[in-house]
């Protein structure tokens, strides 16, 4: 039977079967959301948040000041004294 199906066909089988998981996709993403919102309300879910966001915070930070450039050649140059050459 699928073989006979022409293409428009298909998409239209595919875009109603979209339409039906979409609303419960939305039913469960909202509902995951609620709950996330009902626990930050809470002390715990407070530090939790805060956290999550050092957490965040530490992995942006640089490792160190990172000083290197490129000579006219395309060379990097990442020692002090080699900067100071060019």
């Amino acid at each position: 039977m699928w073989m006979s199906l022409t293409v428009k066909q298909m998409k239209r089988e595919r875009l109603g079967e979209l339409d039906i998981r979409q609303p419960s996709v939305a039913v469960a993403k909202n509902l995951a959301f609620d709950m996330l919102y009902h626990r930050l309300e809470t002390k715990e879910g407070e530090k939790k948040a805060l956290k999550l966001a050092r957490v965040r915070e530490r992995k942006t930070r640089d490792l160190g000041v990172v000083r290197c450039i490129k000579d006219e050649n395309g060379k990097v140059l990442a020692e002090v004294a080699e900067i100071k050459e060019r």
